[in-house]
């Protein structure tokens, strides 16, 4: 199942193939093709072929060109994504948090100060791709933790 949605997904993100799909149609309906063979040659379903002759017919191949942006337009545009880099970069502790750690509850909130814009706090990992960021997590170590010891341990020990 999990296999079949990713391809599925791949398929429609395939933004080059689906363009070259839609120049072809434009070739033939410009031969007179009608849109039964379109579907049929394309294997596209009828209300897309529909949809590209009546795009066709308006505005010829250029209007075939491109399909126009996937998905909803986002909330944070470039400008709002830096200020709200620049935000998270001062750290937690310039936003009141007592730790110097980032959790997506945190995040969304400084999103919500810095650019008015409420996120869920799963929606933010998103958010935060967009940026280039990771999730990363602290090392759990104790602050009297003595390396050199632990090497020597290693050595003469452990083996």
């Amino acid at each position: 199942m999990l296999g079949r949605m990713d391809t599925t997904l791949r398929l429609r993100r395939d933004f080059a193939g689906l363009k070259l799909r839609r120049l072809k149609a434009a070739q033939l309906f410009k031969r007179g093709y009608p849109q039964a063979e379109i579907v049929r040659r394309l294997g596209v379903s009828r209300p897309t072929a529909h949809r590209w002759d009546r795009v066709w017919r308006r505005h010829g191949a250029a209007g075939l060109q491109g399909a126009g942006r996937a998905g909803r337009k986002p909330r944070l545009d470039a400008r709002a994504l830096k200020r709200l880099e620049a935000a998270l970069l001062r750290g937690p502790a310039a936003w009141g948090y007592s730790t110097h750690l980032w959790t997506l509850e945190r995040v969304a909130a400084v999103i919500r100060k810095v650019s008015r814009v409420r996120y869920h706090p799963r929606h933010v990992g998103r958010v935060l791709r967009r940026l280039g960021w990771s999730r990363q997590r602290p090392d759990r170590r104790a602050r009297e933790r003595n390396e050199a010891a632990i090497q020597r341990w290693v050595r003469h020990r452990w083996r």
